[in-house]
């Protein structure tokens, strides 16, 4: 796994199949009017409008197809929450968000985690967004 998140083109003809999240749903992201992601762009003929262009956040690198034009970018960490929100499928995103409010509350503890578990969210961002002890993650009943 890399640390920095990945700018890629795909081939527009592969249909729905597509891998990454179109930019142009994360919204603005600093490092495209950088010189480096212009000239990038620009040899590539094409623009951040393109819905060819794709963003991934570091621990989904692997879903870069290996014959795709890719770029090293790196996101603050308000850009790297939205780049894994817009990612994320709708169940998950929803329960991403009841994590994130539950950060002022302690109130459905495990109810929400074994949600978020049971939702496909790895625990990893479980307790980044919630900010729970990892170890009181085996130790919430699951159903």
């Amino acid at each position: 796994m890399t640390d920095d998140a990945y700018l890629f083109l795909v081939d527009t003809g592969l249909g729905p199949g597509w891998q990454g999240t179109p930019v142009s749903l994360v919204g603005e992201l600093e490092c495209l009017g950088t010189p480096a992601v212009r000239a990038w762009l620009d040899a590539h003929g094409t623009d951040v409008n393109s819905p060819a262009l794709r963003v991934v956040p570091p621990e989904q690198t692997g879903m870069i197809p290996g014959e795709a034009e890719r770029l090293p970018v790196p996101l603050d960490g308000e850009e790297l929450e939205r780049v894994r929100r817009a990612g994320a499928t709708d169940p998950v995103a929803a329960v991403e968000e009841e994590l994130l409010a539950y950060r002022d509350s302690e109130e459905g503890r495990d109810a929400l985690l074994r949600k978020a578990l049971a939702a496909g969210v790895p625990a990893h961002r479980i307790v980044e967004l919630s900010g729970v002890d990892p170890a009181s993650l085996p130790s919430a009943p699951r159903s």
